[in-house]
């Protein structure tokens, strides 16, 4: 997994660093001109590098050295003079090489800006000319993180630079991977400068995080993994169909449904089982997993109590969020994992989530939380998994019910809670992404498409 590590705490290891920190800037700033390259920046081609008085205009004054050397056509245009021995020193080395350094003024027309004038991101009162170029066309490479971004949340006051890519060093920090942050960093680069360590607060998962587990050559249809849903009340059936029908694809051997409705369901998908609650209580033994509240309504929730009461696994989605739900999968013994979205969280614990309030609940309570979202977070009380794979397509109707059935399919595989969690979460944004270059992505077509995935 990839370290993600806070603003501060980043900060506080770079201040710690006993290295060489010229140097480390001129990796910095090779980094940079790396990723101008790649963004078209070469002979003929015109380069604005905005920069300010820190570290990280002296890593832009370092990126513009070597933009000229490509025969780039390069103005560095300056919020102040440097600040710091390592940025005057790179400036000191720019005006050596024949670059010009002139104050920043009002936009000029470019091919590429280069916004090295902030390190730490969101700065409150930025001159006129610095929110003059944010409104510009030319596209942005940014250093460290877009001006006007805030470095931990994510969150944008006002305005910032959008960038297309940001060169980051050493780990991605939490605002790049929260809230606005993916939309205003582009693709986040890491480039190793030498700087290294701290503690982080999150990780971000890898293919090499998601497993699927393999089949054994004796395994038969109830030992290879066996799911129960729990939910299709009255006009919701879809929900239940989903669920059900994304667990089976996804590997689990067996999968049945219980449902208030159970005749109607079985009219629609005749392929999967299906059986009313009174029955699902006398056949829990048989099942691996219990999937509670894909279209799910309150008049039923007395009910399902009792089943997930006497469950040994229960996945807790949609309808299910409820507190006396989840005390009563508890109360049982369960191990339980929770689905909710931002809303559905807030009901279910009266607080809205947060990065540490999210793992306080989860430790408190027992139980694994998989936050839906962009990204998608997990944790079972330690540091949070972001999931980042997907992204807006999947905003549609019935693929969290889809979400509910991967997970719980891995589960039943032979996956903990938490791995089962954080590897259908990976596995249904990288399906999402992949339907989404051929059409409209919906629960129907995701539920179809997961089964090449589940392997």
């Amino acid at each position: 997994m990839k370290p993600v590590l806070t603003a501060q705490e980043y900060s506080r290891v770079d201040k710690a660093y006993t290295g060489d920190l010229l140097a480390a800037m001129d990796r910095a700033g090779h980094a940079v001109a790396l990723a101008a390259a790649r963004r078209g920046a070469g002979y003929g081609r015109r380069v604005v590098i905005l920069v300010g008085p820190g570290n990280n205009g002296g890593d832009g004054y370092v990126a513009a050295r070597y933009l000229k050397h490509r025969g780039a056509s390069v103005e560095i245009h300056a919020l102040g003079e440097p600040k710091t021995d390592a940025a005057s020193d790179a400036f000191n080395k720019a005006r050596l090489a024949g670059l010009r350094v002139r104050d920043l003024a009002q936009p000029v027309e470019a091919d590429l800006v280069v916004d090295a004038l902030f390190g730490g991101g969101a700065r409150s009162g930025l001159p006129e000319e610095v929110r003059s170029w944010m409104k510009a066309e030319a596209p942005v490479v940014a250093v460290d993180y877009p001006t006007g971004l805030d470095p931990d949340t994510g969150k944008v006051e006002g305005a910032a630079f959008k960038a297309v890519e940001t060169v980051t060093f050493s780990t991605v920090k939490t605002g790049h991977v929260r809230a606005a942050g993916p939309e205003y960093s582009g693709l986040v680069t890491v480039a190793d400068i030498g700087i290294n360590g701290g503690e982080p607060s999150m990780y971000i998962a890898e293919e090499v995080d998601a497993p699927r587990p393999m089949r054994a050559r004796k395994d038969h249809k109830w030992s290879a993994g066996s799911v129960l849903v729990l939910a299709g009340s009255e006009g919701m059936i879809g929900a239940s169909l989903f669920a059900a029908r994304s667990a089976l694809a996804f590997g689990a051997g067996t999968v049945y449904i219980a449902s208030p409705n159970f005749e109607a369901v079985h009219s629609i998908v005749p392929q999967i089982p299906a059986m009313s609650l009174d029955a699902a209580e006398d056949a829990l033994d048989r099942f691996d997993v219990v999937v509670g509240g894909p279209g799910l309504n309150e008049s039923d929730a007395e009910h399902v109590a009792n089943i997930f009461s006497r469950a040994r696994r229960v996945l807790l989605d949609a309808g299910a969020l409820r507190p006396e739900l989840l005390s009563a999968a508890k109360e049982g013994g369960a191990s339980v994992v929770v689905t909710p979205h931002e809303g559905e969280y807030e009901k279910l614990t009266g607080s809205r989530p947060g990065t540490y309030s999210t793992r306080a609940y989860a430790l408190a309570q027992g139980i694994t939380v998989l936050l839906k979202g962009n990204p998608t977070t997990i944790t079972n009380g330690g540091p949070q998994v972001l999931v980042t794979t997907g992204g807006p397509e999947l905003a549609s109707i019935g693929t969290g019910d889809v979400l509910a059935g991967m997970v719980a399919a891995l589960w039943a595989r032979g996956l903990d809670s938490t791995a089962a969690a954080v590897s259908g979460a990976f596995w249904h944004g990288r399906a999402g992404s992949e339907l989404q270059h051929s059409g409209t992505v919906t629960a129907d077509r995701l539920a179809d498409h997961i089964a090449s995935l589940a392997w």
